[in-house]
């Protein structure tokens, strides 16, 4: 090749890329939503937009906002009013995504005046062509809910990934009217994906070095796939869509009988859905993770029943002996709501006590925070003071701690699998994994790699944190 042809590819080379434009793409919220991120990445990719990690160097940014709890809303209001002078000084347009979205429609481009895009979780598709109203100088929103979206055929642009472990979403919405909660008004009715295309997304991963996924859902376990649709319209199914149809159980072990040599992980699960044949599942299948998230909310019948979940206390206890005498080696997690209206000192016993007999190996504890729009602000009075919500908080944060240092215990002088995912963020001679359990461990790099499985003898322990020493690569996973 000549040296003109060769200038020539390189004019062309250079001018390509510097027509595309940077978009930074900051998160907030649940792991659904930083795959919901890379779903939005992907797309803009797609699109002449390349990632950016700064947003002053940006042509667009965009905040994928949450709505679970007030906290989290008024921090993204904040971030929005740190970007005011960056507004100010160029051409920068600025999204905001997801659930707060969602939530607020049309009237978020009312409040926030910097504002020029406003994109709910359903119509992320629709971002190119909203840009380019955008682009006209015009304010664009599109919040449409859909019985059918779940960015099936999109493979999601990995957002900071340490190239060991990835998110893969296989529901999207809720049906469970939880009356605290909102998702259900932010990100529709329940719908599943195609069982096809999540095997494809995880074969992709595999091939890129991926080591382990974990499937996403507000609710994994009522995963249902019998054609595509919405999960409340299974009853108007034919009886061959009926006859074919797959469940959370069957989807979990098509995955790891395909991909034998990656761990697989799922999150979030809601008691009255998990059924016998997920834990039997759980317990036949090596590489599927023996750790479930089983929120509970509150220990106490009165309060779970204002809070319209659909399980009793004692269903509860006795689905986690039921998971702990099939899989002894399970780790269970929670999620605990404090403070919910008309919650009184007994309930809240009640919720410590339950917290006594499952010693949970961690967990996630909040005050109730009353959302705009769902049945909890509508039905009941936020009737517990903020310093009774501290109190009981902080009593069992602290339960927690004891019980998380209890059950970490119980691993020392033992030898563990470690996935190793990252360096420790305390010392960059020591690596940080995660065991089956999802405990994590640190331990001396030696020879070891990034996305390794290594054996580890425990030494210590923290209520956080396994300290041990790596032996070998391991033959397990």
């Amino acid at each position: 090749m000549n040296s003109t042809a060769t200038e020539t590819r390189i004019d062309k080379i250079v001018t390509t890329k510097s027509n595309k434009k940077k978009v930074f793409i900051e998160t907030y919220g649940c792991q659904m939503n930083f795959a919901d991120s890379e779903v939005v990445l992907s797309i803009l990719k797609n699109n002449q937009y390349e990632k950016s990690e700064n947003a002053i160097e940006s042509d667009l940014i965009l905040i994928n906002t949450c709505s679970i709890r007030e906290k989290a809303e008024i921090n993204i209001r904040k971030k929005l009013s740190a970007y005011k002078k960056l507004k100010k000084n160029n051409k920068i347009k600025i999204g905001v995504l997801g659930c707060m979205a969602e939530r607020l429609k049309k009237k978020f481009l009312e409040e926030e005046k910097i504002v020029d895009l406003v994109v709910g979780p359903d119509s992320y598709r629709d971002i190119p062509n909203l840009l380019d109203k955008v682009g006209n100088n015009e304010r664009a929103i599109n919040v449409k809910l859909s019985k059918f979206e779940t960015y099936e055929k999109i493979i999601p642009e990995r957002i900071n990934s340490n190239k060991v472990s990835a998110f893969v979403s296989i529901t999207r919405g809720c049906d469970n009217m939880c009356t605290f909660c909102v998702v259900p008004f932010t990100r529709g009715r329940e719908r599943s994906r195609d069982p096809k295309s999540i095997l494809n997304e995880i074969h992709l991963l595999e091939k890129k070095g991926f080591k382990e996924v974990t499937l996403l859902g507000q609710n994994v376990d009522s995963y249902l796939w019998y054609g595509g649709g919405l999960k409340k319209d299974y009853s108007k199914a034919s009886s061959l869509q009926k006859k074919t149809s797959l469940r959370f159980n069957n989807l979990l072990e098509i995955i790891a009988k395909e991909k034998p040599k990656m761990r697989i992980r799922f999150s979030t699960s809601n008691p009255q859905d998990m059924s016998d044949e997920v834990i039997e599942a759980i317990s036949k299948y090596r590489n599927i993770c023996k750790h479930i998230h089983l929120p509970f909310q509150s220990g106490s019948n009165k309060i779970l029943k204002k809070m319209n979940r659909l399980h009793t206390r004692e269903e509860y206890l006795r689905l986690i002996t039921k998971i702990k005498n099939k899989i002894p080696n399970c780790s269970i997690s929670h999620d605990i709501i404090t403070g919910f209206p008309s919650e009184n000192d007994e309930d809240h016993l009640d919720t410590l006590n339950l917290m006594e007999s499952v010693k949970y190996d961690y967990g996630y504890m909040f005050k109730y925070s009353e959302r705009p729009g769902t049945l909890a602000q509508k039905k009941f009075t936020d009737n517990v003071p903020m310093e009774i919500k501290n109190i009981r908080l902080n009593e069992i944060i602290l339960k927690q701690k004891n019980h998380s240092f209890f059950r970490n215990q119980q691993y020392l002088n033992k030898i563990v699998c470690v996935l190793i995912e990252k360096e420790s963020k305390k010392s960059d001679e020591f690596w940080s994994g995660r065991t089956t359990q999802n405990v994590v461990v640190v331990f001396s790099k030696k020879n070891f790699s990034l996305g390794d499985f290594v054996d580890v003898r425990v030494e210590n322990c923290t209520s956080a944190t396994l300290i041990g020493d790596g032996l070998r690569i391991s033959k397990d996973i």
